[in-house]
């Protein structure tokens, strides 16, 4: 009987350890934020499971669309990173200005649309670039990983940012795209996109909603005009609201709870190429720390993150993608967070570069002074940069 009890006594303690070694584990791609509570936790999984579902014509998916899921996408190394699949963005300039051809359903594509054979009693059919487009860029999908911090960033600290870039005087000072937050009617700082567009993960969900799925929903009333043509609508299986709000705050529960990149091993080669990523300029944009502001999410109230990132508009030049939003010009693009860097595998906005080394060279404009310094370095100089960048 003894025996038997210090074997139970010995079995629950190293199953206590080893619940403690576990918990004291880095987050892994995919996971939720540490030290969440159990409603915080069972909102996370909600949330990820309308994450990962499937949307049909009966839920008012299309009529036309880039995905069912939120998952179709952003998938890789797992649910909530990003992908190699691009969508398209047209538009053209008319005096002098960026215009999305908004009669034509600019400027995002919907490559997809629903049919009969979907359970339609229309055969929608996918938007087309249209020939008075001028400009037709790709972009790529974005990783979601720790954009729950972001989104607890006080919008002051992005301006006090930009005012401190700008005292630097060295020509590389970001700025703020101040957008409207659709629901709350205010002003805000943009914090996410390519362009930092958008203001908030809670609206970001709404956006993709509607502009990804065709899912209509409180923040996103109105239906996509099938290459702005309005009249296809009358087919549309589902003119009400599609969803009423419910969907909208599962993706924003999964994406504000899903965990930061963890590090990769970090070696003395990691060390020195993190030094040499700062000796060349690369932190004027892709600042290492930010600190967060208040929120009711503990694992988010009042932390340091490393992003890698300033989230603030950057003139890129020749690198920008010709399409203007919110107040970020065509040339301008959101300094891309670097962390969870090594899951990639494509790089720049649009996929163009296969390697890292093709995605420095291809900076421009504000960047343009810290490539050149990559370039001019030594090989082995160059070798510890990239593997540092390769244990983000």
């Amino acid at each position: 009987m003894r025996l038997a009890t210090a074997g139970l006594a010995i079995a629950t303690f190293a199953s206590l350890v080893a619940a403690s070694a576990a918990s004291d584990a880095p987050p892994q791609f995919g996971d939720p934020l540490p030290g969440l509570t159990a409603s915080q936790s069972g909102a996370f999984a909600d949330g990820k499971t309308e994450f990962n579902s499937a949307e049909g014509v009966n839920d008012g998916l299309g009529p036309v669309f880039n995905g069912r899921s939120c998952a179709e996408c952003h998938s890789v190394p797992a649910v909530g990173g990003g992908s190699e699949r691009l969508v398209t963005r047209f538009g053209t300039t008319t005096n002098g200005q960026f215009d999305p051809l908004a009669q034509f359903g600019g400027s995002l594509i919907q490559d997809h649309a629903i049919t009969r054979a979907d359970g339609s009693t229309h055969n929608f059919a996918p938007e087309t670039v249209p020939a008075a487009a001028t400009i037709v860029v790709h972009r790529r999908t974005p990783p979601l990983f720790g954009l729950g911090y972001v989104d607890a960033v006080p919008d002051q600290t992005f301006f006090a940012l930009a005012a401190l870039e700008a005292q630097r005087g060295d020509g590389t000072a970001g700025r703020v795209n101040v957008v409207t937050n659709v629901a709350t009617g205010l002003q805000s700082a943009g914090k996410f996109g390519w362009k930092s567009q958008v203001p908030s993960l809670f609206v970001f969900s709404g956006d993709a909603y509607l502009n990804e799925m065709g899912i209509t929903n409180p923040l996103f009333p109105n239906e996509n005009c099938p290459n702005g043509d309005c009249s296809q609508l009358k087919w549309n299986p589902r003119p009400d609201m599609n969803d009423l709000g419910d969907g909208v705050q599962a993706f924003d529960n999964f994406m504000t709870m899903l965990a930061a990149p963890s590090r990769g091993v970090i070696t003395s080669d990691v060390t020195a190429g993190e030094q040499v990523f700062d000796n060349i300029g690369c932190t004027s944009c892709h600042m290492p720390t930010m600190h967060t502001g208040s929120s009711d999410i503990a694992a988010l109230d009042n932390k340091p993150f490393h992003p890698y990132s300033d989230f603030l508009l950057h003139d890129m030049g020749s690198l920008g993608d010709g399409i203007a939003m919110g107040n970020a010009s065509g040339r301008e693009m959101r300094t891309a967070p670097l962390w969870g860097l090594r899951a990639i595998t494509r790089y720049l906005h649009d996929g163009r570069a296969s390697t890292l080394t093709d995605a420095i060279l291809g900076h421009d404009g504000q960047a343009r002074a810290a490539r050149d310094r990559f370039a001019a370095l030594d090989a082995d100089s160059k070798s510890k940069l990239l593997a540092f960048l390769n244990s983000l």
